[in-house]
């Protein structure tokens, strides 16, 4: 039995206000071609297929032209899909009917009083693999312990082993699904939601308990194993998320099995379909060195337009720097994603960078004192009574 282990497509993305739906289209039509190659008899989606909780009309229909396609090319293909902290539950349900005609199961929330609701039995060929098709898990969705004081992880746990409980008896390969952050897994610098707000936080591998022969899981972006355990993985990523992944070795796993258990995991690597690039990779540059690197650059090479983005040396004062930079760029064939302002640190090696693009992640404060910085080069954070006042302006805003 071959299993592929997706998770993370985020359909609808723009990257810095760049349309990705060609990207995902070439990724899709990747994706059917190794359902092919391989016969692949399970394919798996770990959460956040889409990017927001109201995709675009063109992101759905690209989920579901794929759905289309992938049963056409293999016609014993079952697809299992779980909603992630970006997707909506509901909106992940609403084509639940139709979808269980090209043999798609869609979990988008789960039902701590029906929690078999989550476990699919495959029948693949003349054998069989119980999928327990968790998806993302928010507070109120988790069974409370009877006697101990409820904490998140204690609720996750619980909420496999009710699912695992329901399986009357074992087939074959048990096969848990999964969209949380595990602890001990790497995140990526700037593009991952914290779920860390509202209780979310990173769970143990311990809240899978011991019945299980692989671990799907989905929401880190880096691929990598879970507690020193092959059998409990991120798959990662199709295509980088932000700057930060742009050397990502973006993958699938082909997850194989017997009748007795996991057999062997391997990457599948996803091409790159698009570069994404740092001018300079580097440190930063002034503004003229700045413009010799970007004329020196050779985009032709590019089978498709590259995404840029600069980084250009805070000491720089030259306040025109975004209408000559701009001459620079023009009539290139790039994707323009913006210039950072970089700074040099104390050590000889440490740069600070300031990304705007990762402000979902960064504290109210950070904001203050990176905006502050754009005024006062020279002071590293904003004064104490700005940090007041803010702090005044928040409490307001919470009342």
């Amino acid at each position: 039995m071959k299993v592929l282990h997706t998770s993370d497509w985020h359909l609808g993305q723009s990257f810095y206000e760049h349309d990705r739906s060609e990207e995902h289209r070439l990724f899709l039509d990747w994706l059917c071609d190794v359902l092919v190659e391989q016969q692949i008899d399970v394919l798996l989606i770990s959460g956040d297929i889409f990017h927001t909780a109201t995709p675009p009309a063109s992101a759905e229909k690209q989920l579901y032209t794929f759905i289309q396609k992938a049963s056409q090319l293999c016609p014993q293909l079952h697809i299992v899909l779980i909603a992630g902290n970006h997707d909506s539950a509901n909106r992940i349900e609403t084509a639940k009917p139709l979808l269980t005609l090209f043999n798609t199961h869609v979990i988008g929330r789960f039902n701590k009083q029906a929690p078999e609701q989550v476990v699919i039995d495959l029948p693949i060929a003349a054998q069989h693999m119980h999928v327990v098709a968790m998806p993302f898990l928010r507070s109120a969705d988790l069974p409370k312990p009877l006697d101990d004081e409820f904490d998140y992880q204690t609720g996750v746990q619980l909420a496999y082993q009710h699912a695992l409980g329901t399986i009357e008896k074992v087939k074959g390969p048990i096969v848990l699904m999964g969209h949380l952050h595990a602890k001990g897994g790497t995140i990526s610098e700037d593009s991952e939601r914290n779920l860390n707000i509202g209780g979310f936080d990173a769970v143990s591998a311990g809240v899978f308990g011991e019945q299980f022969d692989y671990v799907a899981l989905g929401h880190l972006h880096k691929a990598q194993t879970v507690a020193k355990q092959s059998a409990i993985r991120y798959c990662g990523t199709p295509l980088p998320m932000s700057f930060s992944e742009r050397n990502y070795k973006h993958q699938v796993l082909l997850a194989e099995f017997n009748e007795q258990g996991l057999v062997d995991v391997n990457p599948l690597y996803v091409p790159r379909f698009k570069d994404v690039l740092y001018i300079p990779e580097d440190g930063a540059k002034r503004l003229t060195e700045l413009c010799e690197a970007i004329a020196a650059q050779d985009f032709s090479k590019f089978d498709s337009a590259p995404y840029i983005r600069l980084k250009l040396s805070a000491a720089e004062t030259n306040s025109r720097f975004r209408a000559e930079i701009g001459e620079v760029l023009k009539g290139k064939d790039i994707k323009f994603c913006g210039i950072e302002r970089v700074s040099k640190g104390t050590a000889a090696s440490e740069w600070l960078f300031e990304d705007l693009g990762k402000v979902e992640s960064l504290s109210p404060n950070t904001l203050l004192d990176i905006a502050y910085r754009e005024i006062e080069p020279e002071q590293e954070k904003a004064p104490a009574t700005l940090h007041e006042k803010l702090a005044e302006v928040i409490a307001s805003m919470e009342e």
